[in-house]
């Protein structure tokens, strides 16, 4: 079949790109391109096969602040990719009052999932299905 999809790369709004593009280093990701040196307007970050776009947007544009989309990442190993964040100050450590799934927890659903916020409140969650 000819007619197939190769990948998806998201584009996520992001208020400051050079401040999302730190925030996603810090997750393991690297810079792939960027549309500008100074105050870029659209950038690419890649990791382990996977590319995420941040464009710029005026925050006064959006809708609603804290409506903001998700974005779920199949991996391998949630505990030590967690464990991996924590180490870099990507995520808190845990309160009981934040989201049950801040940190690695099994889901009613069947998967084992931890979620984060980058700095323009866009949701990651990282899975794997629980076996």
């Amino acid at each position: 079949m000819t007619a197939r999809l190769e990948a998806v790369h998201p584009v996520l709004m992001s208020s400051d790109v050079t401040a999302s593009v730190a925030f996603y280093e810090r997750l393991g990701f690297r810079l792939a391109f960027r549309d500008r040196v100074d105050e870029p307007r659209y950038a690419g970050v890649e990791r382990d096969g996977v590319a995420l776009h941040l464009q710029w947007h005026d925050k006064a544009h959006w809708a609603c602040e804290h409506d903001r989309p998700t974005y779920r990442f199949v991996v391998a190993d949630v505990d030590g990719l967690y464990a991996v964040f924590r180490q870099v100050g990507a995520v808190a450590a845990p309160e009981p009052a934040r989201s049950p799934w801040s940190s690695p927890a099994d889901t009613p659903w069947g998967t084992r999932e931890f979620h984060v916020r980058d700095p323009d409140g866009n949701g990651l969650q990282f899975y794997r299905s629980v076996e």
